[in-house]
């Protein structure tokens, strides 16, 4: 009987433990999210005084431009915007060229150019504005600077007009319309710079063509002229034709003096003068006629048909190289005006303004913001709070 009371006694005991246990962590709990909303509220009423009062003023310089190249100025076209193009398998004429000037301008190289004629660094981090907006430290890394120039950029390509909308933030008005203006020159600048490196690589190239090109000219018809030098024939074409008249002229010959013969009587002796005579020229002549055709055609590669042949396969490499020749001289002339017609120019549509008014920050928006945030988390700290204390109880 002792032995039961005792392992009830330890069984409440144990109950009460966990118990104890569960309420010191809801206590624990219950704190915590006190000292959360007290943090919440003590921010709240802190930001909001800054948000109205000692945020420092930020003045925004906007322009709008677009970027356009003068080999495509052919006449009146009609562009249709990217966005209405796309459906039908088009692209905009200059949309790359609108995102790499996008880039450009919001890369680290625009920011150290910025930096050099401005001296960012000194402006965003001046000991007169307040250090919440500011940059802590002038000297920062170059890291820490680049993604606070980030939050003080806002550069956008819009895609329906095709357009580049540019704002800046500064801390006077003649600062942030200088720092835009700088932007858009130097943009145009490097926009050009890299069309031109291009255009050149291709000049570059047209021209080695043409230098191998008439080298190789050079070299044909060098090597057409010592040909003729050894075979002792500057057309061996005509020569051939010469000699073919001649044959034929012989052959002429030929059948003259046959026709002599056969019209002797037939009762005339084999050695009269004139059968004999007339039977010398027939044979002298078809030694002729024999001799040209060995000179014209033979199983050698001594005969004047192969130099023929070897004449005109020669004047086909020239005239080929001749060709080439002439095909890169037209297209280096066509690559020199296509690269001093291959200008970028970026269009300013809107001026960089002069603000007259800090826009930035927006102080009630922010402020109210805050408000309305800062309720919002202190209600849903309370919320819970009631929910763990509900399950306590």
């Amino acid at each position: 009987m002792s032995d039961s009371l005792l392992r009830a006694n330890s069984g409440v005991i144990a109950r009460l433990g966990t118990f104890s246990g569960r309420c010191k962590e809801a206590l624990f709990s219950v704190k915590a999210f006190r000292l959360l909303v007290r943090l919440v509220i003590a921010y709240t009423v802190l930001s909001v005084p800054y948000w109205l009062f000692f945020a420092s003023d930020r003045y925004v310089s906007n322009a709008i431009v677009v970027v356009q190249r003068t080999d495509q100025i052919s006449g009146p076209q009609v562009s249709l915007p990217p966005s209405i193009a796309g459906l039908g398998g088009a692209t905009g004429p200059n949309s790359s060229d609108q995102l790499l000037l996008t880039q450009y301008l919001l890369s680290l190289d625009m920011l150290e150019k910025l930096d050099a004629a401005f001296d960012l660094r000194s402006h965003y981090s001046g000991w007169r504005h307040d250090p919440i907006s500011r940059m802590l430290f002038k000297n920062e890394p170059i890291e820490w600077f680049y993604q606070y120039w980030l939050s003080r950029v806002d550069i956008e390509y819009d895609e329906y007009n095709g357009v580049i909308n540019i704002q800046v933030q500064a801390y006077d008005a003649k600062t942030a319309r200088e720092i835009v203006e700088f932007m858009i020159h130097e943009g145009e600048a490097q926009m050009n710079l890299i069309s031109h490196r291009l255009a050149q690589s291709q000049v570059d190239f047209l021209t080695n063509e043409v230098t191998v090109t008439h080298e190789r000219l050079l070299d044909d018809t060098q090597t057409m002229i010592d040909f003729q030098n050894h075979q002792g024939l500057v057309a061996p074409e005509t020569t051939a034709q010469s000699l073919n008249a001649l044959i034929d002229h012989l052959e002429a010959q030929k059948t003259a003096v046959q026709m002599q013969l056969d019209s002797l009587p037939s009762t005339l002796n084999a050695n009269q003068p004139v059968v004999v005579m007339l039977r010398k020229n027939l044979a002298a002549i078809e030694q002729q006629i024999a001799q040209r055709r060995a000179e014209l055609a033979s199983p050698s590669k001594k005969t004047l048909n192969y130099t023929v042949e070897e004449f005109q396969r020669l004047q086909m490499q020239v005239g080929f190289a001749t060709d080439l020749y002439k095909t890169a001289l037209s297209a280096l002339e066509q690559g020199r005006i296509d690269a001093a017609r291959t200008l970028k120019m970026v269009s300013v549509l809107q001026s960089p303004t002069r603000p007259g008014y800090p826009v930035e920050p927006a102080r009630l928006y922010s402020a109210l913001v805050t408000l309305l945030v800062g309720l919002a988390v202190v209600g849903a700290l309370k919320l819970t709070e009631s929910i763990i204390l509900d399950h306590v109880d």
